[in-house]
């Protein structure tokens, strides 16, 4: 008998070992630890599961920089825009449960919903808010809202009053907006604030129990991660993003462990053993296309397609279906994927803000489960980060060069000093603080940007935050007199400019 269970449990061994591809079980710690000292990443969490289980759950390397605090299974990061799945998801049981339906009129529920075109906030529905068809560009609008002191009714009024760069339902473009708008139908549908209806429907029935969708939970919540970016090769520490305010689009703080709960129930197609949590329905909802991205495409591998389901991007890569989220938000970038006909899930979770590498490692693990040549993507992107990198920094030492030669402006800085005003933001200021203009916001404390001539009417505009960048501000000036500026930030924040007039 024992010699029977010995090698009972030997084989159960061997196969649990061969299911896992060589990269897994073999490189896997290697290939993370390398890549974090090359990034800069202070902690990882990955979990991996495949066949309805955890093949694998792990943390490396610390939660705040500096410290001994290490990444375990149950340290929290902000997973930005992957909450968006939690949304679309809700509305869907909502809609399998016909408590609304997804092709409701947003001014059903919301009745004081506004956007520039009235026509367009008369048509458009549940539906469109989920999948970014409203005609914003990608990111229109974000400077204004993400970390502000705008409440939410103050960031749905402003966004009524954004212009879309394009016709409605005539292209995708990724709108933050559009998703706390969502939330507030969930909220007047139910009669339960969005938060509280996660906390119901999704989280207490999986036992995520220790994820939270709020500022306040994150403030209270031990074994949180800090938020780190990275600048020229060093580690900051930066304040975590508020984003009560964009609730519903990314403000979810979770861990690796509650995260596989989530991925192992949508890979069961909504159960959780005998007991469904989501309805089948619901789920093939939110992976049904409706925004078309592009043909898609992989620098290594086939990949024939990229569209936009429910919260969720969908592709076709190597001949499976890929239902796949990431996040990015103030010192955090995720990813969450999905091959349900591999019933493999995939988690990454980094804490900065300043790799590729959350992506990088989705795709050698989910290329290991394939069958496919391993790549090495981290090395590669890398490369590229790092050309990038080089490249912006010399471009701001060129500018910098160019503000140390005095080259001559149109008016003195003294003149750019005043209060200006954009139709929707609201105002900036522009003070003159030992000998250097400085650009403050009215809907942003602590933000600002110091403005140094660069000859003419530009000025080279260098944020306190890394994360807004550094960027060319030219000023409009007529007569001697500054009429306006155009200001823009990172591309990580928002890509369209802001033309603020100056009113004295």
């Amino acid at each position: 008998m024992k010699r029977f269970l010995l090698a009972a449990v030997l084989f159960c061994f061997f196969c649990c070992a061969q299911a896992q591809p060589s990269f897994v079980r073999d490189s896997l710690d290697t290939y993370v630890q390398r890549a974090m000292a090359d990034w800069h990443i202070p902690g990882v969490a990955v979990c991996i599961v495949k066949d309805g289980k955890v093949a694998l759950m792990k943390g490396y390397g610390v939660s705040e920089w500096g410290t001994n605090k290490s990444v375990d299974e149950n340290t929290l990061f902000g997973i930005g825009s992957n909450t968006k799945a939690f949304t679309a998801t809700l509305a869907a049981i909502l809609d399998a449960e016909k408590t609304l339906s997804l092709d409701d009129k947003v001014q059903k529920w919301l009745p004081d919903f506004k956007l520039y075109d009235p026509w367009v906030a008369k048509e458009a529905t549940l539906r469109d808010l989920l999948c970014h068809r409203l005609g914003f560009e990608t990111f229109q609008g974000d400077f204004m809202y993400f970390d502000s002191d705008l409440t939410k009714a103050e960031v749905r009024q402003k966004f009524g009053q954004v212009k879309p760069l394009y016709s409605f339902r005539s292209r995708w473009g990724y709108t933050n907006a559009a998703f706390l708008t969502a939330g507030e139908v969930l909220a007047k549908a139910t009669g339960k604030p969005w938060n509280q209806l996660l906390q119901e429907r999704i989280f207490s029935p999986l036992g995520m129990n220790r994820t939270v969708a709020t500022d306040e939970g994150v403030d209270s919540s031990a074994n949180l991660s800090a938020a780190h970016t990275v600048v020229n090769g060093t580690v900051q520490k930066i304040a975590y993003g508020r984003l009560n305010n964009m609730a519903p689009a990314g403000a979810i703080y979770s861990s690796v462990m509650d995260l596989s709960k989530w991925v192992q129930m949508l890979l069961a197609n909504g159960k959780v053993g005998d007991k469904t949590v989501v309805p089948a329905s619901a789920i093939g909802q939110t992976r049904t296309p409706q925004s078309i991205l592009g043909n898609g495409g992989h620098p290594f591998n086939k990949a024939h397609f990229a569209l936009y389901g429910l919260g969720w991007f969908l592709e076709e890569y190597s001949g499976r279906k890929i239902v796949a989220h990431t996040g990015g938000v103030n010192g955090f970038v995720t990813s969450v994927a999905l091959v349900p006909e591999e019933s493999l899930g995939i988690v990454v979770l980094t804490n900065t803000d300043a790799n590729n590498f959350y992506e990088s490692l989705r795709y050698e693990i989910m290329d290991s489960y394939l069958g496919l040549p391993y790549r090495n993507y981290s090395g590669i992107g890398y490369q590229r980060f790092q050309q990038t990198e080089k490249a912006q920094q010399d471009w701001l030492q060129k500018k910098k060069d160019t503000v140390a030669m005095n080259l001559k402006t149109q008016v003195p800085l003294t003149a750019l000093a005043g209060r200006y005003q954009h139709p929707v933001y609201g105002w900036m200021e522009i003070a003159i603080k030992n000998g250097k203009a400085v650009a403050t916001f009215q809907h942003h404390k602590g933000r600002y940007a110091t403005v140094e001539p660069l000859g003419g009417n530009r000025y080279l505009a260098q944020f306190n935050e890394a994360l807004y960048g550094n960027k060319v501000w030219p000023f409009t000036i007529a007569n001697g007199k500054v009429r306006s500026v155009t200001v823009t930030v990172a591309d990580f924040v928002e890509f369209t400019p802001y033309e603020f007039v100056k009113t004295n």
